[in-house]
């Protein structure tokens, strides 16, 4: 919950997703080039970024946090997210 008189940076990290805290997450055409940590996730206590192939096989796996990504058609890509 946001309270009236937060700031902009602290709306900000209140919507950031906390990096490897799951072990599988969908993603879409629309997240590729796809990295690891997201682009949505807290970067100061995470790994380094890494890029992930995931476009050939539709899976993928950071060699860092062992987290699994798969990549869903379009169609189903607008719910993408945590899985579990």
């Amino acid at each position: 919950m946001v309270s009236e008189g937060a700031s902009s940076k602290e709306v900000q990290a209140e919507k950031l997703i906390q990096p490897n805290t799951s072990n599988h997450y969908r993603v879409g055409r629309h997240d590729l080039p796809l990295s690891c940590p997201l682009p949505g996730m807290y970067l100061w206590n995470s790994h380094p970024k890494v890029y992930l192939p995931i476009e050939t096989t539709g899976r993928a796996k950071c060699p860092y946090c062992s987290t699994s990504y798969e990549l869903v058609d379009k169609d189903r890509a607008d719910g993408a997210g945590q899985v579990g």
